[in-house]
């Protein structure tokens, strides 16, 4: 397993390590041991499931009083994977990191608490997975405008499908600090 740091403080690009032969190939997608030898030391309680059409933007979402690391990946497809620094007194406040992640390359993405995250995409259809450290809690939801001017997000898609939810949050600096993420 090789990790790569992003440049956004605990934001890792994980590659597993993949088996391949005549039949197809094999790989961890997580393993508790391996990742906590690796400085990945989470404990996920849920795991959800996506499935998108080409053009659909989620996000960018977060948690606000239970604030969730996440470890995602493409199972079907390729999307634009992006994390904001939403972190109360980060040096990187504000900033934003994006990757591709599909089923070609098979990386992953850990992104820790403090962080919003969306993504969009690419392919005809995407499936894709996240392994989450807390219960998703629909009255705690935060959300960021996915096209605010201030953090610059250079998408890859020009006129997205974006649910009228997504369509709704504000910028990030309209947020009040009751309305960040809550870290201990």
């Amino acid at each position: 397993m090789k990790i790569i740091l992003t440049s956004l403080e605990g934001v890792l690009i994980i590659e597993p390590d993949i088996y391949r032969d005549n039949r197809g190939f094999f790989m961890e997608t997580y393993n508790q041991i391996r990742y906590k030898e690796s400085g990945i030391n989470r404990v996920f309680v849920q795991d959800n499931l996506s499935f998108s059409m080409q053009g659909t933007l989620r996000g960018l979402h977060y948690q606000i009083k239970h604030p969730q690391a996440k470890l995602v990946q493409a199972l079907t497809g390729e999307i634009f994977d992006v994390v904001v620094d939403i972190r109360p007194g980060s040096s990187t406040f504000g900033k934003w990191a994006g990757v591709h992640l599909s089923d070609q390359n098979r990386r992953q993405v850990l992104i820790p608490e403090g962080f919003a995250h969306g993504f969009c995409v690419l392919s005809e259809t995407a499936h894709f997975l996240y392994k989450c450290t807390d219960f998703y809690a629909p009255h705690d939801e935060g959300g960021i405008i996915w096209s605010d001017p201030d953090i610059g997000i250079d998408w890859p898609v020009k006129d997205p499908i974006i649910s009228k939810k997504d369509k709704q949050h504000p910028p990030l600096s309209h947020l009040l600090p009751e309305q960040l993420p809550v870290l201990e």
